[in-house]
């Protein structure tokens, strides 16, 4: 099975990451609803695992927050492998927006 992850480096501190990826797992689930649904995620310390229905493709995973970096990590559903690329840009891009 393919899979895809992402680490990006921040100065933030472990609290202050996690609060700002808080927020943005907030906005992201409001913002893109229309494509996203059935969002469930649990913390567990400094790791979430979630999972939701992206256009119809079951997307799970775990994202880290640690005292200097983010790291995402997953499996990635068959039709979604062809995208992995495109998919881990995306999520660099968006945690480097967010954590800079």
């Amino acid at each position: 099975m393919a899979s895809y992850s992402v680490s990006v480096v921040h100065r933030l501190g472990e609290a202050a990451a996690r609060s700002r990826v808080e927020r943005f797992l907030e906005d992201v689930q409001r913002d893109y609803a229309a494509y996203l649904s059935n969002a469930d995620g649990e913390w567990i310390g400094n790791r979430l695992q979630f999972r939701f229905l992206a256009t119809g493709m079951s997307i799970s995973g775990a994202m880290v927050v640690e005292e200097e970096r983010v790291h995402v990590s997953g499996p990635l559903p068959l039709a979604a492998a062809f995208f992995r690329g495109r998919i881990e840009q995306t999520i660099r891009d968006e945690l480097t927006r967010l954590l800079s």
